[in-house]
């Protein structure tokens, strides 16, 4: 699973409209540059990609004030907003990812209702038990990584692995269910996108040629 298509569905669903610079602004402004692939050739390229594959609309608008060429809006289809909550759901559900996918889940979770969310989570631990449950077949972990040699210490580190996240999985349901932050249907969301114009304390600084298209 690509992390940077939930990224960038996500950053021009949550603006309705938005070009390719508004775009990686929001993903630095995440820190998405620093937990993931999204770069600006990257996030440029899959703008493009998707608006080719009809998951985005590219609006042509005219120049700015300032002058320099036409910009291009990217607005998400129906069924752009199809493949982000697919992906999403998937995102949350699964184990066996990179970093990137699980932050990027966890930035969007408040798109879906709050029970769903929570039915997801305990699908994901549900996973992590019989994955869990499958290494421990051919490793103890009580018995100490050394039964396997120095081998052992690649079980162990899965073990604590899991363990750790089902810890902090619980503690993620137990807050939702308590009322933690605003999900889908109710009520004002977080607003976590940069306005027009708004300044980026995060901002690489880097140069990039699309930045302007």
């Amino acid at each position: 699973m690509s992390a940077i298509r939930l990224l960038v569905l996500g950053a021009v669903r949550q603006h309705g409209r938005a070009h390719g610079y508004q775009v990686r602004n929001d993903l630095e402004y995440w820190g998405a540059h620093e937990w993931s692939h999204a770069k600006p050739g990257s996030i440029y390229h899959a703008l493009k990609q998707m608006a080719k594959q009809g998951l985005l609309h590219a609006h042509e608008i005219a120049p700015s004030t300032a002058g320099g060429p036409p910009r291009t809006e990217y607005e998400i289809t129906e069924a752009g907003t199809e493949e982000f909550l697919r992906l999403l759901r998937e995102a949350l559900t699964s184990y066996d990812q990179k970093m990137d996918v699980k932050s990027s889940a966890i930035g969007f979770m408040v798109e879906l209702p709050r029970a769903e969310v929570v039915t997801l989570l305990k699908e994901r631990i549900r996973r992590i038990e019989q994955w869990r449950a499958s290494v421990t077949e051919h490793y103890v972990p009580e018995e100490g990584p050394e039964q396997l040699g120095h081998i052992g210490e690649i079980m162990n580190l899965w073990i604590h692995t899991a363990d750790a996240e089902l810890a902090w999985i619980q503690g993620l349901i137990g807050r939702i269910e308590d009322g933690a932050y605003s999900f889908a249907g109710e009520g004002e969301p977080f607003v976590g996108i940069l306005a027009e114009g708004e300044e980026n304390p995060y901002a690489t600084g880097e140069r990039h040629p699309e930045d302007a298209g």
